[in-house]
């Protein structure tokens, strides 16, 4: 990297030429700005390089800040410029290394430091005080990619700067606490932050528990396949038969971030500015419950200032919808290429965007507008023709997307009472951790799969074939049902998982009885178990919404 001073001798003047570093968010990856600050006789002020008005506005706060901080605004011709120049700044984190560079290049003062091997990143108040700016964890990775020595930021983005790894990370409060460290004057403590011990001690502390649900024992096992394989579950029902309660209990089930994960998701979230104040990395998997009246752009992302949607945020983690049906035909229908290629690449005029979206979707829908269609006691009172218009309100294409369709009753009172605790999340979440390793191994030697969910069409050739009994159960179902070739293969994707499970219940019993921990030979050996007909038959149970199978009971399932 080139020297941050320059001097150049002119017959009777002198010009120098500073140079600080800082970064730009693209997508959720950064890229290196340079801030170029020349000072030189004359009085005129300018700043160049496709700067936002967000960023050309620094120019009140940094004479401000200067002033509160005891220097002077220099009397002399200055020129910023924010190189490369066809890249678009946004934002007010430029206004610390422009004051830095100002103050240099007027000879204010003297770094001691060499600032070609800081990243500087912050708003500047008027009073001088640093404030806390978006973005700022890929702006760390990319500072020790590039090979930066170390990164100076808002002291509130410290600790999420610092879990990146050997790179140097000085919280400021004040611009005259930079200046104090650039000139030598202080020598402040980096923040550390033990990435692996941090993420190995924090653990998900939920306030609910799948064994204050009291019955639906078929739904739980619904939601126990859909997190084991990464599927995406829509749950039919009349009000308060327990849909929401039962979405906010799912992320007790689903297993824990990887390290990866971790990173990757608190990226996100750092771009899209929300993440608190002092956080450091997410260690549970999202989940976003967005309202029904979400506008496509806010469900995708974009817009003029360009900031990650809600499927984005919900990466690596839960996109609970409900009310499905209420959401507006556009938003629901954005969500279709999304679901395929878990990610969204926005394309406006000015720019083009990708951001991950690999979500587990979790619907609800009342099953007609009264919500009482095929209630056990209550009479619907919807007209002939509204339960199949109020389901036409979610296209089929979507629905052939989602891989598990089930139906949701309400609990009979003597259960509703019953002072018999259900399975603990905790029991349910290891045979759910134990199928997810089992998968792991499984899709070892593939890119970008880790579940069943993921599998295309090779893999469910390799992985998902089934005997002459089942693929004359599969026929009878495609052809009574009349389902679509992508409900074909979503069907073989469920019945994978639900053999997985199966294998992660026996491993796990198996474990208990001898008291042995789970060896990497038996996990392999269950890799390549075959898919049974009553795994298929359990399978297809879970497509409830099919048209030829909507509206019956559960003692009337086909299969």
């Amino acid at each position: 990297m080139k020297k941050s001073l320059y001097f150049t001798q002119y017959s009777n003047r002198k010009t120098m030429l500073i140079k600080t570093y800082g970064a730009a968010v693209q997508g959720i990856d950064a890229l290196i700005i340079t801030i170029e600050t020349v000072s030189e006789n004359g009085v005129q002020f300018s700043l160049v390089g496709m700067a936002d008005t967000a960023v050309k506005e620094s120019y009140q706060r940094v004479v401000s800040a200067i002033s509160q901080s005891g220097y002077k605004w220099p009397r002399r011709r200055t020129v910023v410029n924010l190189s490369p120049a066809d890249v678009r700044k946004e934002g007010a984190a430029y206004d610390l290394p422009i004051a830095i560079g100002i103050l240099a290049a007027c000879e204010q003062i003297s770094p001691s430091i060499p600032l070609d091997s800081f990243m500087i990143m912050g708003e500047l108040s008027l009073d001088g005080s640093i404030l806390p700016i978006k973005g700022v964890l890929p702006m760390a990775i990319k500072a020790r990619e590039m090979g930066f020595k170390g990164m100076i930021v808002p002291v509130a983005n410290a600790t999420e700067a610092a879990v990146v790894n050997n790179l140097e990370v000085y919280g400021m409060s004040t611009l005259r606490e930079v200046i104090e460290f650039a000139t030598g004057k202080s020598v402040p403590t980096p923040v550390v932050v033990n990435t692996r011990e941090e993420f190995a001690r924090a653990s998900a502390i939920f306030d609910c528990d799948f064994s204050e649900v009291k019955g639906q024992e078929l739904v739980k096992r619904a939601f126990e396949v859909a997190c084991a394989g990464g599927h995406n579950i829509l749950m039919v029902g009349p009000p308060g038969a327990g849909k929401s309660m039962m979405a906010k209990r799912l992320p007790t089930i689903l297993p824990p971030l990887t390290l990866a994960e971790a990173l990757e998701t608190t990226k996100i979230h750092s771009v899209a500015g929300k993440l608190r104040s002092g956080s450091r990395l997410m260690t549970s998997r999202p989940y976003r419950a967005p309202h029904h009246t979400i506008s496509p752009v806010a469900l995708v992302g974009g817009g003029a200032n360009p900031a990650p949607g809600e499927i984005s945020l919900a990466h690596n983690g839960v996109l609970f919808l409900d009310e499905f049906p209420e959401f507006s035909r556009q938003v629901l229908e954005v969500m279709r290429q999304p679901l395929e290629d878990r990610h969204i690449t926005i394309a406006r005029a000015k720019y083009t965007i990708d951001y991950p979206a690999g979500f587990m979707l979790v619907a609800s829908m009342n099953p007609c507008p009264c919500g009482y269609y095929n209630h056990p006691t209550k009479e619907c009172i919807c007209s002939p023709g509204a339960v199949q218009k109020y389901l036409n309100k979610i296209s089929g294409p979507l629905l052939d997307r989602i891989d598990l369709q089930v139906e949701i009753y309400p609990v009979a009172f003597d259960e509703l009472s019953s002072k018999r605790e259900g399975e603990k999340s905790a029991v349910m979440k290891r045979r759910v951790v134990v199928a997810r390793e089992i998968q792991a191994l499984r899709f070892a030697g593939e890119r970008g799969i880790h579940s069943n969910a993921q599998m295309n069409s090779r893999l469910l050739r390799t992985h998902a074939s089934i005997d002459r009994e089942g693929l004359e159960t599969l026929r009878e179902a495609m052809t009574r049902l009349d389902m679509s070739a992508r409900a074909y293969d979503r069907i073989l994707k469920v019945a994978r998982t639900i053999a997985d499970l199966e294998q992660a219940s026996s491993l796990i019993a198996t474990a208990d009885q001898t008291g042995a921990t789970l060896s990497a030979d038996a996990l392999r050996a269950a890799v390549n178990t075959p898919i049974l007909p009553h795994h298929l038959h359990e399978a297809l149970s879970y497509r409830n919404l099919d048209r030829g199978n909507w509206g019956k009971t559960v003692d009337k399932a086909p299969f």
